[in-house]
């Protein structure tokens, strides 16, 4: 089990904060949060039910990670374990988190998929995200899988797509002519872009693109991967 205590800081002020896995207590207030989160036009048929939280905490405990700040639950990151083929990279959200109830999680898979990452608004400021992902990383180190893997959002794409393709504006963020709120954050937290998927999840501000991204385990080399 996952559990990491330490301080950030709000100005000059540390905050105590508590990175752990969640469990059955917390599932109302997750559910809370993801309705913060993801309002409309979001689907709300996309936010968490208690059916695919208890899925999460018992196929697959170590990637149900949540961060507590001043004990108040702040946020929470999903994973699950899949076999993924670098040369055949298509998917759908749907399709790979079997629509987040992740009961195709795969034990023997080679990486880590991350299913949904939340942190509370008035909580953002403090670097919550990029902490959880920092902690999914030493999951994926523990566990000694190749990689960490998710579909990037792109959540300001709707206001360029008259303008350019989703090909074209992943290079304008990446140039840094754009800023994107979900791409540019994963960028920060070291994932690593490798492709544009379409029809990846029911998204109006995307227009249903993803922008596939990658963390590769540093204790990994191409050899240990083809064996």
């Amino acid at each position: 089990m996952y559990k990491s205590e330490f301080y950030v800081f709000e100005q000059n002020r540390p905050i105590s904060i508590c990175i752990r896995n969640y469990n059955e207590k917390d599932f109302d207030e997750l559910i809370n949060i993801q309705a913060e989160c993801f309002p409309p036009p979001f689907p709300s048929e996309l936010l968490w039910n208690k059916e695919q939280l208890i899925n999460h905490v018992s196929l697959f405990s170590e990637g149900a990670l949540c961060v507590v700040v001043n004990e108040e639950l702040a946020g929470s990151l999903t994973g699950m374990c899949i076999d993924f083929q670098p040369e055949s990279p298509e998917h759908t959200w749907e399709e790979i988190t079997d629509r987040g109830y992740i009961r195709n999680h795969n034990p023997d898979g080679n990486t880590l998929y991350i299913v949904d990452i939340s942190v509370r608004p008035k909580f953002r400021k403090l670097g919550l995200g990029k902490l959880m992902m920092q902690a999914m990383y030493h999951v994926v180190i523990q566990k000694g899988l190749v990689r960490l893997l998710g579909g990037a959002r792109m959540p300001s794409y709707h206001k360029h797509a008259d303008k350019m393709t989703p090909e074209r504006y992943l290079e304008a963020v990446m140039n840094g002519d754009l800023k994107d709120p979900v791409v540019t954050f994963l960028l920060r937290c070291g994932r690593v872009p490798l492709t544009i998927i379409k029809n990846y999840l029911d998204d109006e501000e995307s227009l249903n693109n993803a922008v596939l991204m990658e963390w590769k385990n540093p204790f990994k080399n191409s050899e240990q991967e083809l064996m």
